[in-house]
């Protein structure tokens, strides 16, 4: 009889932090690089479009101008999801039909005046900055008694529905906590109660002992691939110390997550030799006041691409009415991030035609 093997063998593996399952066919992908390779989008943005509506001085489609800011900037979304003059309200009809009203607001961050960079063009101490502002709109909006959670996110590319190429982010503040971060909450208190640890502190020392997953380190941050990653290249960021929000980090703590924001966003773009499209948030304690010693502060990156800068994962068929599956194994997809260079692909190119 044949002996059981991960990189070969279908099978499923289970996510300890939401509590579900995946499949995993690695049979389906002994060769994952094969197909047609897509050249990718070059196309030169300029670092000031007159037409960008979050570039330094530029209108908004509500009649604002926008400062001429020279770093971050923060401002209200304009067309945001959540609103705070909700008036309460519940609809209850035999628990079948069940809704109530969400109040809330939408605020959006962009990482640099420059409209032609993104996150792994930037320098550490500009990063720095995102993560300084990151951390005071966390502890700015959840002094709020009326924020419950606040979800701080960056969908990168039109892949990921972003209408506008300038680097920004957002942040969804509201009443409750949205479902994602409530299940990881769930089982991360699971697990404290009934060993006294947090499970992502655990869990990094498994993968620190084992070696096999771990994409890059510094002092202070591991990224890695996770054993249960569902996207072909999705990582998971963690801090070393177990704390529960951004405003817990010592500033090394602070410059040690920009530095590992830009090293693993370069390896992204030099993985295909694009700007790599993603869609990643940091997940870390409710904000209703009470202390959280179960939760572990972590940043998700969710990459949609396969095999090359066209060729993308999609969610379909048994994705959606079974589990999530994947064919190239959470292992492989490591080691090809591993191996990639910090050096950005463009830095590069521009070393090779301008010697």
């Amino acid at each position: 009889m044949p002996v059981f093997d991960l990189t070969q063998h279908p099978h499923r593996r289970y996510n300890p932090l939401n509590g579900e399952w995946l499949l995993v066919s690695p049979h389906r992908a002994l060769r994952p690089w094969q197909g047609q390779e897509e050249e990718p989008d070059t196309a030169a943005r300029p670092p000031y479009d007159p037409t960008c509506y979050l570039c330094p001085g530029n209108g908004r489609a509500n009649g604002t101008h926008n400062p001429k800011y020279t770093g971050t900037f923060v401002f209200d979304n304009d067309f945001a999801a959540l609103r705070d003059d909700v008036p309460d309200g519940q609809l209850n009809k035999r628990e079948l039909l069940r809704a109530e009203a969400e109040t809330g607001l939408g605020r959006v961050i962009c990482f640099s005046p420059r409209h032609d960079l993104t996150l792994p063009e930037m320098d550490v101490p500009a990063i720095r900055n995102v993560v300084d502002v990151w951390t005071e709109e966390y502890r700015t909006l959840g002094a709020r008694a009326d924020i419950g959670y606040v979800q701080i996110f960056e969908n990168k590319g039109a892949a990921m529905g972003c209408s506008n190429p300038h680097p920004h982010g957002q942040i969804w503040a509201q009443r409750t906590v949205p479902g994602e971060p409530a299940k990881e909450g769930a089982q991360q208190l699971a697990y404290f109660q009934e060993h006294g640890r947090p499970l992502l502190a655990d869990y990094l020392a498994v993968e620190l002992e084992e070696n096999q997953r771990v994409v890059l380190e510094n002092e202070h941050w591991v990224a890695l691939v996770p054993f249960w990653a569902v996207w072909p290249f999705e990582t998971l960021l963690l801090p070393r110390r177990a704390v529960a929000d951004l405003t817990q980090l010592s500033a090394a703590e602070k410059d040690g997550l920009a530095d590992a924001l830009r090293r693993l966003t370069i390896r992204y773009d030099n993985l295909f030799n694009t700007s790599f499209p993603y869609s990643a948030g940091l997940h870390q304690s409710p904000t209703d006041g009470e202390e959280h010693p179960e939760w572990h502060l972590h940043m998700h990156f969710y990459p949609p691409l396969l095999r090359s800068a066209t060729v993308r994962k999609f969610m379909v068929g048994y994705e959606l009415l079974g589990e999530p599956q994947r064919d190239i194994t959470p292992e492989w997809a490591a080691e090809k991030l591993r191996n990639l260079s910090e050096v950005h692909y463009k830095q590069h190119t521009y070393a090779l035609t301008n010697p």
